[in-house]
């Protein structure tokens, strides 16, 4: 049987984004044009349009995509958490690991490209404030803490921008063994502090 139309053009548009990501992640901004993403997908460039009439309207899309997949490989991965006291260092691994893949290298090369582009800035400073507060309260969720003791809101949102650090830190080298022992270390910190302002 014939797949519908409906069905087609998801499948589509699905391939299109995922194209674009990897673009991003392996050409930068300069090389991501669309006719470079709808080769990588298997349409024509015409379709690519359909789906996306403009460059800035394909990679705002992307930005949300990457951002869903962020949010679905963190609930996949949160049910492997271990409890007890070695789950903190287990959430700040993950949320590390958010941010030295493939997913955050696509983003950064956006936020670069976005510096000097009026119109892909406005759409990506919108949906990246979205996302950094959907990251925020995953990570409140995971780490089973309230935001409203004092010092825990501060405290995530430190783990969530020494992330990002870590993965700036690893576009150009493998950064892996350096990175094992700051998380540790950080790990301990963070437990610390949230024990801290439990017991206030």
């Amino acid at each position: 049987m014939r797949q519908p139309q409906q069905d087609r053009s998801r499948a589509t548009r699905q391939r299109l984004l995922e194209s674009a990501i990897e673009a991003l992640a392996e050409l930068g901004w300069q090389g991501s044009t669309v006719a470079v993403v709808a080769e990588r997908a298997g349409v024509s460039r015409g379709a690519a349009q359909h789906h996306f009439p403009t460059r800035e309207d394909l990679f705002a899309a992307a930005v949300e995509y990457v951002g869903e997949a962020r949010r679905t490989w963190t609930r996949e991965h949160s049910a492997d958490l271990p409890t007890g006291p070695e789950r903190t260092r287990a959430v700040v691994d993950m949320i590390v690991r958010i941010y030295t893949g493939p997913l955050f290298r696509a983003a950064l090369h956006l936020w670069v490209a976005a510096t000097s582009d009026e119109q892909l800035r406005t759409s990506i400073v919108e949906l990246e404030a979205r996302i950094g507060r959907e990251q925020h309260k995953l990570a409140l969720e995971l780490l089973g803490v309230d935001e409203s003791t004092p010092g825990v809101r501060e405290t995530v949102q430190a783990t969530l921008d020494m992330a990002r650090g870590l993965g700036l830190a690893n576009l150009l080298t493998d950064d892996s063994k350096r990175r094992a022992g700051i998380i540790d270390r950080w790990a301990e910190v963070l437990d610390a502090t949230l024990n801290a302002g439990a017991r206030t």
